[in-house]
């Protein structure tokens, strides 16, 4: 599970530690007297501008750098072996192990993304032995780049790379030192690489993680071809303090791993007319459309500064969330300033009590309940839960 190498290298330099927030889940209230009664604000007031220059949580995305992620995506799927470690048998199996990935992207996007993913049904040899890329050393952009080169050199003479928007690149299960899967980025400046007259822009390169993760390491990577960062941590050792289980750009294998609304938002799996905005004091009360069903209102957005704000959105044990360990209105902030790997988005946890059964851990219990409340002093933000049902949670957004 893996970010892009150019990224990786990009942060090298290290980032500052993120502050913890300062943030209460507290008891129903009455709320703060709402302004006087007036047209909602446009949903573009609460989208936030990139600032990292890579991966983030910025509304507009550089489609040069990064896929539009709408419409179908042709995947060319190849499978790949070593002179030191060589592949023996057929390589179904290897294509049986990723290809539910289209059909959860499917879902995910409610229809609006699909990936047609065509396997070469034949094995690659590669020209250098798989301890020789580097995978196993932490992988520079240039290693990944050759890598990536290499494949598609010798997949040639039998595919039609100009077909394909991007590529995925499966090692065999004995090449143990191909051993994550980094998706790559190209870079716009260098000349990179072109196969059958068309420039190589997107290449998910699989490692023996994926027998680990399952075919939803696929969604995972090829969502940062469309522009996403990582939420898990890349430093510390609780690498899942900032979402645990709720999306699939933290924790692949948890229990509720569909993307949030606000990064449906970017993708444009969700319209304008589905987000609710306020962008500066007043209050407003707002009926969610659980986010794992098609419709209605999905997020609502307090914004609360440049680049950051709280969201709301309603999260409820259906579809790829049906092991959901809590449900109810999931909140959390987004900044889009900080960088992959150190939190751009954090989960507000509803419930810090909370006892968590077998497989959940403590933030994967977040979803506040009808009567619960949620408030930060310092931003003037308060979010109510004023009802539920089975797919949708009523709630009163306050900004001070």
């Amino acid at each position: 599970m893996s970010g892009s190498i150019k990224s990786l290298r990009a942060l090298a330099a290290g980032a500052a530690a993120t502050a913890l927030l300062s943030l209460t889940a507290t008891a129903p209230s009455a709320h703060a007297a709402p302004e006087a009664a007036h047209e909602p604000a446009p949903p573009t007031d609460c989208a936030l501008p990139g600032r990292t220059g890579w991966t983030d949580e910025g509304h507009a995305t550089d489609y040069t750098q990064f896929q539009r992620p709408l419409g179908t995506k042709h995947v060319l799927m190849l499978f790949v072996d070593f002179p030191d470690a060589q592949a023996s048998g057929s390589t179904s199996g290897y294509y049986r192990q990723l290809a539910p990935a289209a059909d959860w992207m499917k879902r995910d996007s409610y229809g609006r993304t699909r990936l047609d993913i065509t396997p070469l049904n034949r094995w690659i040899r590669m020209p250098q032995d798989s301890t020789g890329y580097g995978f196993q050393r932490g992988i520079t952009f240039e290693q990944h780049e050759l890598y990536v080169r290499q494949a598609v050199a010798a997949s040639d003479p039998y595919a039609d790379f100009s077909r394909y928007d991007m590529i995925y690149i499966v090692p065999a299960k004995s090449a143990s030192a191909i051993s994550f899967s980094p998706t790559y980025l190209y870079d716009p400046t260098t000349a990179g690489i072109t196969a059958d007259g068309k420039r190589v822009k997107w290449a998910v390169t699989f490692g023996q993680d994926m027998w680990h993760w399952g075919y939803k390491v696929a969604d995972h990577e090829t969502s940062h071809t469309f522009g996403l960062p990582d939420l898990y941590a890349f430093t510390g050792t609780d690498y899942h303090h900032f979402v645990r289980g709720w999306d699939l750009m933290g924790n692949i294998a948890g229990p509720a791993p569909q993307h949030v609304g606000w990064e449906r938002w970017k993708f444009g799996w969700i319209d304008d007319r589905q987000v609710a905005c306020l962008p500066s004091t007043g209050s407003r009360t707002v009926r969610l459309k659980a986010v794992e069903s098609p419709g209605g209102t999905k997020i609502a957005v307090v914004r609360t500064g440049e680049t950051t704000a709280y969201v709301a959105e309603s999260r409820k044990a259906v579809g790829a969330d049906s092991h959901a360990c809590s449900t109810g209105v999931l909140i959390y902030k987004v900044d889009s300033s900080v960088q992959t790997g150190d939190g751009p988005i954090q989960i507000v946890n509803g419930n810090p009590g909370a006892i968590p059964p077998s497989g959940c851990q403590d933030l994967d219990m977040a979803a506040f309940r009808t009567g619960q409340s949620f408030s930060d002093p310092a931003t003037g933000v308060r979010i109510d839960v004023d009802s539920s049902g089975s797919l949708h949670d009523e709630v009163t957004i306050t900004k001070q």
